[in-house]
């Protein structure tokens, strides 16, 4: 009976559909609205899912027939959005003498929407600043000369339009509108590359969500703005007595330090004073617990390093035997009993 009902429970999960993600899958992109009231932006909106739904099959009958078999009541669609790269739902009634959306679809990837290329500098008197462009809030969205593959897409084609005019599809972020720029390459306008302008690419340049729409969870605060705290802490007053964590340099005496709370029980040691050679310049209370400070470092740097000092250094080694005397010193043993065996031979 158990290996009956083992079985039963493995064919239910193999027949249990797979759902995939958003980012990275393939959605109906939205080519064409003729439907002004529906809130859904051409090329930016991805139908992902219907009626709770992932869309997991790239067969448009399948997606026409469950519009169809909501006639007369409502549609529900998930739209992922390239700007901000967000998830929506949305209800659509469905008439039911003409059930359609009034949309034109296309089965694709949501990556296709990455190649873009945000304008970012702009020089004065370059093509792209004659043909209009707005340095880091326009996008490069596409072109109706053809499809763009990839970062090297857009200067394959300017390559291909140098000295000619070069129509490109831009949205601009500040005004959410997206317009067609028509824009002349050339190389002869006295700047670097054919546009004349600074394009980013990649995941740092992806279409920002619209200015126009609200902040994520609006009212929500990091920090308080009385007294910080955890969660989990209790309200601490702000008027707690501040003489428990430091002693104010006003107050305290000359050779007294900023004591911390773990040590307000007594002062500090004090430390030997060091001599002073020079008593003309003026030197502040704490310069000889300074000067001790930086000693023993000191010590301890050379005793790491095996730093020879003047102590422990050893003496240098002797002279070789036989060499050159020093000019008006004293002549060598050598030198002086030769000269008295040639004296007292009496060789003249």
């Amino acid at each position: 009976m158990f290996n009956a009902l083992n079985r039963f429970i493995s064919r239910l999960d193999s027949d249990a559909p797979t759902h995939h993600s958003n980012q990275g899958g393939w959605g109906f992109q939205v080519l064409r609205n003729k439907s002004p009231e529906l809130a859904i932006e051409p090329w930016f909106d991805f139908i992902v899912g219907i009626n709770g739904r992932m869309i997991d099959d790239s067969d448009p009958a399948l997606f026409s027939q469950e519009v169809r078999n909501c006639a007369g009541s409502t549609v529900t669609l998930g739209l992922w959005s390239a700007k901000g790269q967000r998830t929506r739902t949305i209800h659509i009634p469905v008439p039911p003498n003409n059930p359609s959306l009034g949309l034109t679809l296309q089965w694709t990837s949501v990556s296709t929407v990455s190649n873009i290329w945000h304008i970012l500098d702009v020089p004065a008197n370059s093509p792209a600043d004659l043909a209009g462009l707005l340095p880091y809030s326009d996008y490069i969205l596409g072109t109706p000369e053809g499809v763009l593959h990839g970062e090297s897409g857009l200067g394959e084609l300017v390559e291909d339009h140098i000295g000619r005019p070069l129509r490109l599809y831009v949205y601009n972020n500040e005004y959410d509108v997206t317009r067609e720029v028509t824009i002349h390459p050339s190389r002869d306008w006295g700047g670097e590359g054919a546009l004349g302008c600074v394009l980013g690419y990649g995941a740092l340049h992806r279409l920002p969500a619209p200015l126009s729409e609200p902040v994520a969870a609006p009212g929500e605060t990091l920090f308080e703005t009385e007294n910080a705290r955890f969660s989990n802490e209790e309200a601490r007053p702000l008027s707690a007595d501040a003489s428990q964590f430091f002693v104010p340099a006003a107050v305290a005496a000359p050779g007294d330090f900023l004591v911390p709370a773990q040590l307000t029980s007594g002062p500090p040691p004090k430390s030997t004073p060091a001599k002073k050679k020079d008593k003309k310049h003026g030197h502040s209370p704490n310069k000889a617990f300074m000067d001790d400070y930086f000693t023993e470092g000191e010590k301890k740097s050379r005793e790491l390093d095996h730093a020879p000092s003047a102590r422990n250094t050893p003496p240098p080694p002797p002279p070789k035997q036989g060499g050159p005397p020093k000019a008006g010193g004293p002549p060598k043993a050598a030198e002086t009993a030769e000269k008295k065996d040639a004296d007292d031979s009496g060789v003249d």
